[in-house]
């Protein structure tokens, strides 16, 4: 039987860390009491009613644009970090980083301190947190936006990112951007522009 390339071997390498990754995150949040899928018993693949119980439960959401803009802005980010540290980082390394910020960010965001804060600062007061279906859907959703931006040149890249973030703001008054504002520094009529007001 033929050994593998070196090539083959550090793609297979690749895969299996990132789904180790994935697998770990899943077990974390089941650990934290996330349910598996939506409490309603089924799993839809698009749920767009952001202001109800089912939202973040299922597999898509207007959400998930957001998570499309966290991998864009992973891949900027890294690429940046490491051009100013003076580094060369591979691309699959790159995206394996990306991949674990992500996946932390799954995990601190159904905290029961983040989920009190998206609570208390903005407008969706009867968030509950993720279940562990959309949050999967949420990392594959980064790992798409990653794959965008390594693939085409930053200002479409920056196109792409400032129209989901458009889009978004379109269909539910929000967007990556806010969110990230709302949660660090939150601004009464941001809320209300969120709210509708």
């Amino acid at each position: 039987m033929a050994q593998p390339t070196g090539t083959a071997h550090l793609e297979r390498t690749i895969i299996a860390t990132a789904l180790m990754m994935v697998a770990v995150t899943a077990a974390i949040l089941y650990a934290m009491g996330r349910p598996p899928i939506c409490t309603c018993g089924t799993v839809k693949l698009w749920h767009g009613v952001v202001q109800s119980a089912e939202n973040s439960q299922h597999i898509l959401d207007w959400y998930s644009l957001t998570h499309v803009g966290h991998g864009l802005m992973f891949f900027a980010a890294l690429w940046g970090v490491m051009r100013a540290l003076g580094k060369e980082w591979s691309l699959p390394r790159r995206y394996l980083a990306a991949l674990a910020l992500e996946c932390a960010w799954e995990i601190i965001e159904n905290t029961d301190m983040i989920i009190g804060r998206y609570r208390s600062v903005t407008v969706d007061a009867g968030y509950f947190g993720d279940s562990i279906v959309n949050s999967l859907s949420d990392i594959t959703m980064m790992s798409l936006g990653f794959l965008i931006a390594s693939r085409v040149s930053p200002t479409i890249g920056v196109a792409v990112f400032a129209g989901l973030e458009l889009t978004a703001f379109a269909a539910i008054r929000d967007s990556l951007l806010i969110n990230i504002i709302q949660l660090i520094y939150p601004i009464e009529a941001l809320r209300r522009l969120q709210a509708g007001g």
